[in-house]
């Protein structure tokens, strides 16, 4: 479609009242045609350590074992994606919440074991898994999804999955835009420095940035999949006011 927007938010927006009131407000107005799609980490977060469980990150992305599927699951598909429709109704927005097992928007097998390691009830989650053709159905009759980042394998098992992966994915697949929404103004030289964003980031600069231990933890998963979204067919990457360019 053309000039379609996916838009990723991460949990720091979604778990603030009023970062989230801003974002839904804006989003809201934008005339062009659009998919946003989120995760849930901080709330989940906060509810494994409720129950005494310490989450378990690697890189960035989550191991989800069988419990922790079950609150991710509540967190994803539950309160953030509800709570997030809500507020888009409130702007006007005419969204429609959707995990990836709701007319299997999203169905990917099982990660196998990466480097060693097994990530558990993890969804492997690329391009051909997305089911474009429901989404554009969705789109041509006037609703905007709202898609988390919790998929199925088609054999009845939920997975979780790192939302910047679908995001990647469903940009790809569907020829669209790419912008993520975080906390910062984008890609930073130094975390601690607002002045130090990166108007324009390559990835060998990236991989530079990440060996001297400037990037880390969960920006690396979120540019590693725009880079791979706009060597394969996105428009467009921008991570908040960063540009990613081949």
């Amino acid at each position: 479609m053309k000039g379609l927007i996916v838009s990723k938010i991460g949990g720091n927006i979604a778990e603030s009242p009023e970062k989230l009131e801003a974002f839904c407000k804006e989003f809201a107005a934008s005339p062009s045609p659009k998919i946003l799609i989120h995760g849930g980490g901080v709330l989940a977060s906060d509810i494994q350590k409720k129950f005494g469980i310490a989450p378990n990150m690697i890189d960035g992305r989550r191991v989800t074992d069988a419990e922790t599927l079950r609150i991710t699951v509540m967190a994803y598909a539950g309160w953030c994606n509800k709570n997030i429709v809500a507020t888009l109704r409130k702007y006007g927005c005419n969204a429609i919440g959707l995990a990836g097992c709701d007319a299997s928007v999203i169905q990917a097998p099982k990660r196998a074991p990466l480097n060693g390691i097994d990530y558990g009830f993890v969804g492997d989650v690329t391009p051909a898994c997305v089911n474009t053709g429901v989404l554009e159905s969705l789109l041509s009759a006037g609703l905007v999804p709202v898609l988390c980042s919790m998929v199925h394998d088609g054999n009845g098992q939920l997975l979780n999955t790192n939302a910047d992966t679908v995001a990647s994915s469903v940009a790809t697949a569907m020829g669209a835009s790419l912008n993520c929404v975080f906390e910062f103004a984008g890609v930073l030289q130094d975390q601690n420095d607002p002045s130090s964003l990166i108007a324009e980031l390559s990835y060998d600069d990236f991989k530079a940035l990440q060996a001297a231990g400037k990037i880390s933890g969960g920006m690396i998963p979120k540019l590693e999949n725009g880079f791979k979204s706009l060597s394969h067919g996105a428009a467009s990457v921008n991570i908040g006011k960063t540009t990613l360019k081949i």
